[in-house]
C-alpha cells in the first residue's frame, strides 16, 4: 500500500512555537520533487517534545497542504499502548491516511509483549499501520518471527526497518513475503534495502535530497541498477555529513542553510557543533545545494 519515498518531516520551530507556515512551504516544495507521501511526527519530527495541540497542528497543516494528493502517515506510537491507540484515533479524525507506530521505548517489552501491543493497536486502528523498528532508539528489536505473527492483522501493512541489519530485513522478506512492505529506515541503506526486496523508504534525508533519493528508486525499479549505484555513491558523503550528530540535528541545519527557516531542535537535543556544521556545509556546496 505504501511504497516509494516518504520524507520523515522535521517540525519547524519559531521560538517556542511550531512554525506551521514553514512546515506547509516545506511540504508543498517536497511534493513537487517526486515524493509519494509524507510522514510527520516521527523521530525526525521531534515528536517526544510536542504537546497534544502541537501534534494536532502538525497533522492538520500537512493534511491541508497535500489536499488529498498523497497520503499523510502520522507518527502515533508511544511507550504506552492506551496512549498510542488514542493518538491513532486522533490522527484518523484529523485526516491522516496511515499511522507510523514505533516499538515501545524505555519499557523494553519482550517479543510477546510487542506482539500484544501491536495487536491491540491494530484491532483499534481505523487506519493502515506502518510498524517502526529502530532498536538504537527503543532498546528493543522487533524480530522477524514476531513480525510474521503480526501479518495476521490486515491493518498492519508495512515495516519501517531501521535496525541497520540487512540479514534481518532479508529474513523479514523470506518470512512475510509480499504480505509486509519493507521500507528502509536508514538513509545510507536505501539501495541495499531495495536489493533485498524493499519497496521504498521513510527518509529523514528526503527533506534535503528528495529528487536524488527518488531517482535511486526509479533507476533501480526500471533495471538501471548501475545508475542507482552511481547516484547512491555520489550522495553518500552528504548522507554521512547529515547524520554526524543525532537526527534531526543535521537535517534541520541543512534546511536552514537551504533557506527554510525551520529553526533549531528542542532540548534535550542541541544545535550542530560548529566543526560538524562546517563539514555539512562543505558537502552541501560540493553537491551544489548551497553556494
Amino acid at each position: 500500500m505504501f511504497e516509494g519515498l516518504y520524507p520523515a518531516l522535521v517540525t519547524p520551530f519559531r521560538g517556542d512555537d511550531v512554525a506551521a507556515d514553514v512546515l506547509r512551504k516545506l511540504v508543498v516544495d517536497l511534493m513537487g520533487k517526486g515524493i509519494d507521501g509524507i510522514v510527520p511526527l516521527g523521530t525526525t519530527g521531534e515528536v517526544p517534545t510536542l504537546s497534544e495541540a502541537e501534534r494536532d497542528l502538525v497533522i492538520t497543516t500537512c493534511v491541508d497542504a497535500v489536499g488529498g494528493r498523497m497520503p499523510v502517515i502520522a507518527g502515533t506510537g508511544t511507550n504506552d499502548t492506551r496512549a498510542t491507540i488514542k493518538r491513532t484515533l486522533r490522527a484518523a479524525e484529523l485526516g491522516a491516511k496511515g499511522v507510523l507506530v514505533v516499538c515501545p521505548y524505555y519499557n523494553r517489552p519482550t517479543q510477546e509483549a510487542l506482539y500484544q501491543h501491536f495487536k491491540a493497536v491494530a484491532e483499534a486502528s481505523p487506519l493502515p499501520m506502518v510498524l517502526y523498528n529502530i532498536p538504537g532508539r527503543t532498546s528493543v528489536n522487533l524480530l522477524p518471527a514476531t513480525l510474521k505473527r503480526l501479518c495476521e492483522f490486515d491493518k498492519i501493512v508495512a515495516i519501517k526497518e531501521a535496525s541497520g541489519n540487512l540479514d534481518q530485513m532479508s529474513e523479514i522478506a523470506v518470512r512475510c513475503g509480499n504480505r509486509m512492505t519493507i521500507l528502509a529506515g536508514d538513509d545510507s541503506l536505501i539501495l541495499p534495502t531495495l536489493a533485498i526486496g524493499g519497496k521504498g523508504a521513510i527518509s529523514a534525508a528526503a527533506n534535503v535530497l528528495p529528487y536524488e533519493l527518488k531517482s535511486i528508486m526509479k533507476a533501480f525499479f526500471t533495471g538501471q541498477v548501475d545508475i542507482a549505484v552511481q547516484t547512491h555513491l555520489r550522495i553518500w558523503p552528504l548522507l554521512k555529513a547529515l547524520f554526524t550528530e543525532t537526527n534531526p540535528v543535521g537535517i534541520k541545519e541543512a534546511l536552514n542553510l537551504m533557506g527554510y527557516a525551520v529553526g533549531s531542535v528542542r532540548q534535550p537535543l542541541w544545535p550542530l557543533q560548529e566543526g560538524n556544521r562546517q563539514i555539512l556545509a562543505q558537502e552541501m556546496k560540493k553537491y551544489g545545494i548551497i553556494h
